[in-house]
């Protein structure tokens, strides 16, 4: 028979008429939750199984029924599928091929199930196995963290607030905070994973079912924790989804912060890291650029994924209970969101692998603009027992004389210190040193290479 036939057998003896071609173009979803086949194909053969199994179909149906899904899986994964756009979506595709197949058995598949709990577990099974690829890559990037601030935890660099700098940092300590970022956003998607493992199949519409099922067996089979309780809210939650693009989001922002960095510090005026030439690229008229685009890239991003959930966000917003067809238009979103990170993550664990830091550079920026000031203010108030407001003040004195003198702290004689605080020893030149300011911050989460190195060695214990 022909498609728009099929189509109309499918929705049943209601229509008389098939839709015309806009109706079929706005309706269609075939053209991307085609994505979701194999997890159909999973919820089809589960749900056949518990219909054997609760004696509302035979075991011979439920046999051909599951192995005729088989098989066109097998098709769709092959190439060899013609999907058909009459048929709309991924659902009704592989019903009609499985009628093909084994003939009027077919038919009993859908017994005590409705398209709104069958797209409701294919999406959650889709993300669900989204929400583990997200956890495994940013392992794998917090672990290309971790290796780098190993190789550098003793490696001097700026720190920045306002992107002026601050006070020295290390390189390892730089590297760990994105080590502390990388796994929250991977604690999000695990408690995003516990809290959507409930499955929606045997909801049915939105009222449950007539038909003895065990709405238990079929959870177990899909790797669920337990049934949903609410058929009501089990077709129309999208909550899964949302908490999915949202994880998203803060990771992608996370990466842009990260990728941002490494355009400023592969720069000409920077040159603190050398990007390796697998994620850059050249211009095509000035042959002595190196462009990082990769970078540049990941930084938009962000833009992408949060847009998608804003998108998800703005479709739900306002949906009565239960199903309405606007939530079709959810999963273009999460596809997209999640095709964007997932190559983002892999692209930025690349790039943090690949990346060298250059010594020099780092640390003649960390000795630059006065960054051990708050170290010398720290002494005045340790050695001189002084209140940290008048500490405060000696100190900016003393970077007004340094800043006329056109020297750095260090470079000020001791008469010239002692010209503003004559209690002045020169024990300060002890704190004076960027190596020596970095040592001293022992506090725990501090940026000393001990603390650092404890630090590392608890992430590693906990990645592998």
């Amino acid at each position: 028979m022909s498609d728009k036939k099929s189509a109309n057998a499918m929705w049943g003896g209601r229509f008389s008429a098939g839709p015309d071609a806009i109706m079929e173009a706005i309706n269609a979803s075939i053209g991307y939750d085609q994505k979701m086949a194999r997890q159909d194909i999973e919820g089809s053969r589960a749900h056949a199984a518990m219909l054997a199994a609760r004696g509302i179909i035979n075991d011979s149906d439920a046999t051909a029924i599951r192995e005729g899904l088989l098989t066109v899986l097998s098709e769709i994964e092959a190439g060899n599928f013609a999907f058909s756009t009459a048929l709309e979506d991924i659902h009704m595709n592989v019903e009609a091929r499985l009628t093909e197949i084994v003939g009027p058995a077919a038919g009993r598949l859908h017994t005590a199930r409705s398209r709104n709990d069958q797209v409701a577990t294919d999406f959650k099974l889709w993300v669900r196995g989204q929400m583990d690829a997200a956890i495994e890559g940013l392992s794998a990037l917090m672990a290309a963290f971790v290796a780098q601030a190993e190789a550098g935890a003793d490696m001097v660099m700026p720190g920045f607030t306002h992107l002026q700098v601050a006070q020295p940092v290390t390189w390892g300590h730089h590297m760990m905070a994105y080590v502390e970022m990388f796994a929250r956003d991977r604690s999000r998607f695990i408690d995003a994973r516990k809290r959507m493992n409930e499955s929606p199949l045997g909801a049915a519409a939105l009222a449950g079912t007539s038909f003895p099922i065990d709405r238990d067996m079929t959870a177990q089979a899909l790797g669920f924790d337990r049934p949903s309780a609410n058929s009501l809210d089990a077709v129309s939650d999208r909550d899964f989804a949302l908490e999915f693009l949202t994880s998203c989001s803060i990771c992608a922002t996370h990466i842009s912060r990260i990728a941002e960095e490494l355009v400023i510090w592969s720069s000409a005026q920077f040159r603190f890291v050398t990007i390796s030439d697998r994620f850059s690229t050249g211009s095509s008229i000035m042959p002595q650029k190196k462009n990082p685009d990769a970078a540049e890239l990941l930084r938009s991003k962000a833009g992408r994924i949060t847009g998608s959930l804003v998108a998800l966000l703005t479709i739900m917003k306002g949906l009565p209970l239960a199903y309405s067809k606007d939530m079709q238009e959810d999963k273009e979103q999460v596809f997209d969101a999640a095709d964007s990170l997932m190559l983002s993550l892999a692209a930025l664990t690349g790039m943090v692998a690949d990346m060298r830091p250059n010594p020099e550079p780092l640390r003649l920026a960390a000795a630059s603009g006065f960054s051990t000031a708050t170290d010398l203010a720290d002494w005045l108030v340790r050695a001189l027992n002084m209140p940290f407001r008048d500490a405060h003040h000696v100190t900016g004195a003393l970077v007004k004389m340094a800043e006329d003198q056109g020297c750095d702290l260090h470079q000020l004689s001791l008469e010239q210190m002692q010209s503003v605080e004559a209690q002045i020893t020169d024990a300060v030149y002890e704190v004076l040193g960027v190596e020596n300011s970095v040592a001293s911050r022992v506090s725990y989460g501090g940026t000393a290479p001990a603390q650092v190195r404890a630090q590392i060695k608890r992430w590693k214990e906990a990645l592998a």
